[in-house]
């Protein structure tokens, strides 16, 4: 049975309780000024003093060929991000119905690192799509593949941000108190 439990709650029982929590960002979107990278931002400023890296999904897309010459550096180094974080904050954009091919290809690379990285892994899963269900699909499709690869997806808060070309200010923060308060 899942039990609603916060990102806070989980971090502070995986560390000291004086030690800052290490938290990596993944964003499923590439784009510069992208909604998701933004809510991603937002949810990872809600922590307080965290030490924070944000992943870079410039992945190659994933070929078991290229697998059998060796893991690129750069997946190898996603998985190390992954392996070190006490708490993913993973934000999943919806298109067409779906999870990103940039997310879902940076998932299944990071599926192929020695070792189990998303192994019990806390991981708030939050997104913003321009339709009225906020990427609904998406997240239940992302939510899927990383329970599937060990990650416990939190139950609360299912941040899903609907309309998202109407709910960021200029300076990239959240209008909304109702968002604010659900990634904070």
């Amino acid at each position: 049975m899942e039990r609603a439990i916060s990102g806070k709650e989980l971090t502070t029982q995986r560390r000291t309780p004086m030690a800052i929590p290490k938290i990596l960002g993944i964003s499923g979107s590439l784009r510069e000024a992208s909604f998701n990278t933004q809510l991603m931002k937002a949810a990872i400023a809600s922590y307080g003093t965290a030490d924070v890296e944000i992943a870079d999904l410039n992945l190659p897309l994933y070929d078991g060929d290229l697998e059998a010459k060796g893991i690129p550096e750069m997946v190898t180094k996603l998985g190390a991000q992954i392996a070190a974080a006490d708490m993913l904050i993973v934000a999943s954009p919806e298109y067409n119905k779906g999870i990103s091919g940039v997310l879902k290809n940076a998932l299944d690379w990071a599926s192929r690192v020695p070792g189990t990285v998303f192994a019990a892994k806390p991981t708030l899963l939050i997104g913003a799509a321009a339709g009225r269900t906020g990427g609904e699909t998406a997240y239940f499709m992302t939510r899927n593949c990383l329970s599937q690869l060990g990650a416990v997806v939190l139950a609360t808060p299912a941040v899903l941000v609907a309309g998202v070309h109407n709910e960021f200010n200029e300076d990239g923060t959240l209008k909304s108190e109702q968002y604010q308060k659900s990634i904070g």
